[in-house]
C-alpha cells in the first residue's frame, strides 16, 4: 500500500499544481479576450474622432499619406494612428495576463514595450503638425516671393520647406529618445557633404579664380603666372 501512495504522490502533486494554476490561465484567457474587444473598439473610435476632425485631411495635405502610400499600401496615417491605439491596448492587456500569471521577467519587457508606444504616437502626430506647417511655410515663401519678381522663388520655398521638416523631423525623434543617434549621423553626413562641396567647388574652380584674380588685381594674377612658370 506504502508503494501505491509512493508512485500516486507525483500524480497528485501535479494534479494539485494544474487546480491551482488552472484558475490563473482562465483569468488571463478572459483578460486577453476582454483587451482584445477593447482595442478593436478603441481603435474604431480614434479612427472615427480624427477623420470627424478632419486630421485624415490634414495628413494629406502635410504628405504623410502619399508617403505612406508609396509601397502600394493603402493605410493612411489616421490608420495607423488606430493601429498603433490598437497593439497599445493588446500589449497592455497581455501584459496584465502575464502579470496574472506571474511571469514577472515578461511582464518587464511588455512593460518597456508599452511605454515605447504612446511616444511614437507623440511622434507621428508631431511629424503629422510639422509637415503641415512646412508646407504653409514653403507655399506662402514661394507665393511672396513670386509675387516680388524673384526668380529663386521656388528653389527658396523649397528649402524653406526642407529646412523646417527636418527640425520637426528631429524633434519627433526625440520624442522616441533617437534624438542624440540621428542628430550625430545627421551633423556627420552635413560635414561630409559640405566638405564634398568645398573639394568640388574648389578644384573645379581654379580657373575662374584665376581669372577674377587678374580682373580685379593684373598685377599679382600676373606675377602669379610668373611664379607658376
Amino acid at each position: 500500500m506504502e508503494r501505491v501512495d509512493m508512485l500516486l504522490e507525483p500524480v497528485r502533486v501535479f494534479l494539485v499544481q494544474v487546480g491551482e494554476f488552472a484558475p490563473k490561465v482562465l483569468l488571463a484567457l478572459i483578460i486577453l479576450i476582454a483587451g482584445w474587444a477593447f482595442a478593436k473598439g478603441v481603435k474604431f473610435g480614434v479612427e472615427k474622432g480624427l477623420r470627424m476632425i478632419n486630421f485624415n485631411v490634414l495628413t494629406e495635405k502635410a504628405g504623410l499619406d502619399e508617403f505612406l502610400q508609396q509601397g502600394g499600401g493603402k493605410a493612411d496615417t489616421t490608420t495607423v494612428l488606430g493601429l498603433l491605439v490598437y497593439w497599445l491596448v493588446i500589449l497592455t492587456a497581455v501584459m496584465i495576463a502575464f502579470n496574472s500569471l506571474g511571469l514577472t521577467h515578461v511582464t518587464d519587457l511588455l512593460g518597456r514595450v508599452v511605454l515605447f508606444v504612446p511616444k511614437v504616437i507623440v511622434a507621428v502626430l508631431i511629424l503629422a503638425f510639422g509637415a503641415y506647417f512646412a508646407r504653409f511655410i514653403g507655399a506662402t515663401i514661394t507665393t511672396y516671393l513670386r509675387n516680388v519678381g524673384l526668380e529663386d522663388a521656388d528653389l527658396l520655398g523649397r528649402f524653406a520647406f526642407y529646412a523646417i521638416l527636418i527640425f520637426v523631423l528631429i524633434i519627433a525623434l526625440d520624442q522616441m529618445n533617437l534624438g542624440d543617434i540621428i542628430r550625430q549621423s545627421f551633423l556627420v553626413l552635413l560635414a561630409a557633404v559640405a566638405f564634398g562641396l568645398a573639394l568640388a567647388f574648389g578644384l573645379g574652380g581654379q580657373k575662374k579664380a584665376a581669372e577674377l584674380l587678374e580682373k580685379w588685381w593684373p598685377e599679382a594674377g600676373g606675377a602669379g603666372r610668373e611664379g607658376r612658370e
